[in-house]
């Protein structure tokens, strides 16, 4: 593989930004969400319970409940968005659609999952394509130290945007025919540290060294542009991308 090979993503900014960017955003599906209910609606709610549903899973298993219950919280959560037509309130001009959905959450728990809770377990209750198979795994590693539900909340969100960085560049690569490579580079995303010493990775991909340091390099330029652009797509306006970079990294490093 010659060194000015390119994945089919391109460098440079994230696709899609500029003029009318922020019309197409995550926002558009939210509000097909909120909408009467149609096919549409349930296809924006389904994504959106994708990206989701274990940031709230976490967060309700934080604030104390089993995993019988915090599963059965989260997916009646949903089904209680849609019949409720909850998402129609969601509003881009008053904050961050995640705080939107937290709120929602805390104000289901609080509410409406009490009045739920002497029915008998699934009971009358639409049940939403949800993998709960691993939410316990994964829930086990999380970080057992003073973390309160917002803040795990928080992490996930982040935690979860960055792995979809990661999957959309590895696509690109894959899609370039550059797998090897960029499973072979992938560890040094952050850093050096993550990457096998470079004479190694010469031997390995028959590749100079310099030719590898600069396809490292423009590997970490594309993945800084797959994930602003997948976070210019949970905000309103293409100004408050920085900021919510930088929030979303503190997030992260808070809790590492």
């Amino acid at each position: 593989m010659g060194e000015t090979d390119k994945p089919a993503s391109p460098d440079g900014a994230a696709r899609g930004a500029g003029p009318g960017r922020f019309a197409t955003t995550r926002w558009s599906r939210v509000l097909a969400a909120g909408s009467a209910r149609s096919e549409q609606s349930e296809e924006a709610l389904a994504e959106l319970c994708g990206e989701y549903w274990y940031p709230l899973y976490a967060y309700v298993r934080r604030r104390g409940y089993d995993t019988d219950d915090a599963r059965d919280l989260t997916q009646s959560f949903f089904v209680h968005l849609l019949e409720k037509k909850s998402l129609a309130m969601a509003d881009p001009a008053r904050g961050r659609f995640r705080t939107f959905l937290l709120t929602a959450m805390k104000n289901f728990v609080n509410g409406e999952w009490r009045k739920k809770a002497t029915l008998k377990r699934g009971g009358g209750v639409e049940m939403l394509s949800i993998d709960f198979q691993s939410a316990e795994e994964r829930y086990r590693i999380e970080p057992s130290h003073t973390l309160s539900p917002d803040s795990i909340y928080e992490r996930r969100w982040a935690l979860g945007l960055l792995d979809r960085a990661v999957e959309e560049l590895r696509r690109h690569y894959e899609e370039a025919g550059k797998g090897e490579l960029f499973e072979a580079l992938k560890g040094g995303l952050g850093h050096d540290d993550g990457l096998l010493p470079y004479s190694e990775l010469s031997r390995q991909l028959g590749q100079s060294e310099a030719a590898l340091r600069s396809a490292v390099f423009r590997l970490r330029r594309r993945w800084r542009d797959q994930l602003r652009e997948l976070v210019a797509e949970t905000v309103d306006e293409e100004s408050t991308i920085d900021d919510e970079l930088q929030n979303l990294l503190a997030s992260i490093a808070e809790t590492s």
